[in-house]
């Protein structure tokens, strides 16, 4: 991790706080060539496309493999505010992104959430699904900063426990 890659995952934490400003969940991912320019971000929309699949990283993947080829995605970074979860993982490794970044890990995230049924988390770090995969995909995270945490605050609503 370097200044850029702080100021980029800080970017990616931005965006989550837009997301859940649009009535989205709190997420955003930030995607940037090797050289730490920004060339896509998005963030998710599961609330206001009412699709489940909108996650901040699987539409970024999206955007990113219409945008530009495998083998230039090979050199970016996608710089997320929370760990990409099984199915975010899944398209980042298809679209052929090289390297992802994130600020809050995905049991850290499921401590926020608890058992809020709009975050049903299957608990697998990304590290586990792209080790499956016949590429690599570089994992940095968790990395602290400033923020992360913040933005979910108030927004889940865990179910009580009996």
């Amino acid at each position: 991790m370097n200044d850029t890659d702080r100021e980029l995952l800080t970017a990616a934490v931005g965006r989550a706080k837009r997301s859940r400003d649009e009535g989205n969940h709190p997420f955003g991912a930030v995607l940037a060539d090797r050289n730490g320019a920004i060339l896509l971000e998005a963030g998710n929309t599961v609330g206001t496309e009412k699709d489940c699949t909108g996650h901040a990283e699987t539409n970024l993947a999206r955007a990113a493999s219409k945008a530009y080829d495998r083998d230039f995605l090979r050199s970016c970074t996608l710089y997320t505010s929370a760990e990409p979860c099984a199915m975010c993982s899944g398209a980042i490794y298809w679209s052929g992104i090289g390297r992802v970044v994130y600020a809050l890990s995905e049991r850290a995230l499921r401590d926020i959430t608890g058992d809020d049924p709009e975050n049903p988390t299957l608990d697998l770090p990304c590290r586990e699904v792209f080790a499956r995969g016949q590429r690599t995909v570089t994992v940095e995270g968790p990395e602290g900063v400033p923020g992360a945490s913040a933005v979910h605050e108030g927004f889940w609503r865990p179910v009580d426990r009996l």
